[in-house]
């Protein structure tokens, strides 16, 4: 069992996104088996670029804010309260363009390995 007050887990920088913070809110170190949760913020004008991941699933919890995410060919605004689910393998992006800070819970199997695969930006 683990518990952690709010603002004790420091955000990091997500690599080759921009104004993108993620907070590793349980995982290995706290004993979970199967999954983990992270905590994603993206700030005014921040993004996470196009990617994959071959053999990892999300579902996500918006949290705050709104955001357009693209998953596959198809694009979506999303807003507090929304769920998503991304199959393992599916290409997808953030792009944040409000004036707030978006946040979102994402859960995804613990592996050893996240496989990330960045394609080509063609975020609208």
């Amino acid at each position: 069992m683990s518990v952690k007050p709010k603002g004790t887990v420091a955000p990091q920088k997500v690599d080759k996104a921009v104004k993108t913070e993620i907070q590793w809110l349980v995982d290995r170190h706290d004993g979970a088996p199967n999954f983990e949760m992270r905590k994603f913020t993206i700030k005014p004008g921040g993004s996470i670029p196009r990617h994959y991941h071959p053999d990892i699933e999300h579902e996500q919890y918006v949290l705050k804010g709104k955001y357009r995410i693209g998953i596959g060919d198809k694009v979506r605004q999303v807003k507090a309260g929304d769920s998503i689910y991304i199959p393992a393998g599916t290409p997808h992006w953030y792009k944040n363009s409000g004036r707030e800070n978006a946040e979102f819970i994402c859960i995804v199997p613990k592996k050893e390995k996240y496989d990330s695969v960045y394609e080509e930006a063609r975020a609208r």
